[in-house]
C-alpha cells in the first residue's frame, strides 16, 4: 500500500494533514532550532511555525511554508500544540540521513485535534514506518513585541562572512556587543574575554553587505550563551538579516534553502543584556 493511500480513510478525522516528498526538507529546518527539548507548533493555512524558547530571553521560530509541502490540508484557522522536538527529529531521521542519490524519505503528518498524538508516516523505498508522538498542552509563548515600525537599524548580509566571525568569537566573553551606526565603524561585533577585547567591523559598502539601513548609533550587549544556538541556523543559511528595535531587542533572521531549492526562514529574538553599563575589560 502506498503512502498516498495509507490511512486514506482516516484523513477525514484529522484536522491537519501535511505531506512532503523529502522529509529532510522538514528535519533540516527543525535541527536549526533544536536547542531545547520541547517546541510549540502553530499550524495555519500559511504553513507551520515551530517555536523554541529559553530563559525567557531568547526565542527561535522556524517557518515551514505551506508551499514546501506537496499537500497541506488544515480544517481550522490555527492549531497549537507542544511536542518533544528531540523525539520528533529522531522520528524524522529514523531511516538515517544517508545521502544516496535519488533516495528520499517521504513524510505524511497527521493530527486529529486536542489531546491527540502527532502521527508521522514515513516511507523509503517501499518500507513504511509510522510513529505516534504524544502532544502536550501548549505553554504561552513570549511576545517579544518586535514590530517593524520600531526597528531602528537593519543590515542584510551574506552569511559566509558572519559564519567566519562567529567561528572566531572569544567564547570566554560573557557578552557579544553589537554596534550598528550610520557612521563608522557602521557594523561592529565585539567580545571582552580573558585575552582582552576583540572587534570585527564591516564597512557598509562591503561586498558582503546587501542592504544597510541604519538610522542611529546603537550599542547593545547580548549574553553570548543565548546567541550560541543561532549558530546552527547560521551554518545552514545563505543570507542573514540583523535588526534592532528602539529597546535594543535583536532579531536575527536566516534565509535557508532546502535540498529542493525552496526557501525557509528561521528567526531568533534576543533580549539585550541589562548589565550594559559595566566598563569594558
Amino acid at each position: 500500500m502506498s503512502l498516498s493511500t495509507q490511512q486514506g480513510d482516516d484523513d477525514n478525522q484529522n484536522i491537519l494533514v501535511a505531506k512532503v516528498d523529502n522529509a529532510r526538507n522538514v528535519s533540516s529546518i527543525l535541527k536549526a532550532i533544536n536547542f531545547k527539548e520541547t517546541a510549540t507548533v502553530f499550524a495555519s493555512p500559511m504553513g507551520l511555525k515551530v517555536t523554541v524558547e529559553d530563559a525567557k530571553c531568547v526565542q527561535a521560530n522556524a517557518f515551514i511554508q505551506e508551499a514546501i509541502f506537496h499537500e497541506f490540508a488544515i480544517k481550522e484557522d490555527q492549531i497549537t500544540f507542544k511536542i518533544n522536538l528531540t523525539v520528533l527529529l529522531e522520528c524524522l531521521t529514523i531511516f538515517g540521513s544517508s545521502n544516496i542519490p535519488g533516495v528520499t524519505t517521504s513524510l505524511k503528518m497527521c493530527y486529529a485535534g486536542y489531546g491527540c498524538p502527532l502521527v508521522l508516516i514515513l516511507e523509503e523505498e517501499g518500507v513504511l514506518t509510522d510513529c505516534s508522538i504524544k502532544t502536550l498542552e501548549p505553554d504561552e509563548v513570549l511576545d517579544f513585541d518586535f514590530c517593524s515600525t520600531n526597528v531602528i537599524n537593519k543590515i542584510i548580509m551574506k552569511s559566509e562572512c558572519v559564519k567566519e566571525v562567529f567561528s572566531e568569537l572569544d567564547m570566554s566573553s560573557d557578552v557579544l556587543q553589537i554596534l550598528m551606526s550610520p557612521d563608522q565603524p557602521y557594523f561592529q561585533l565585539s567580545t571582552f574575554g580573558n585575552a582582552g577585547s576583540t572587534h570585527s567591523a564591516f564597512p557598509k559598502d562591503s561586498d558582503m553587505v546587501e542592504s544597510f539601513q541604519c538610522q542611529q548609533t546603537q550599542t547593545n550587549r547580548y549574553k553570548l550563551a543565548l546567541l550560541k544556538p543561532t549558530v546552527k541556523a547560521l551554518a545552514q543559511s545563505t543570507r542573514v538579516s540583523i535588526r534592532t528595535d528602539n529597546r535594543g531587542f535583536l532579531s536575527l533572521q536566516y534565509m535557508i534553502k532546502n535540498e529542493d531549492n525552496q526557501v525557509c526562514f528561521v528567526e531568533f529574538y534576543c533580549a539585550p543584556d541589562e548589565e550594559m553599563d559595566e566598563p569594558d575589560h
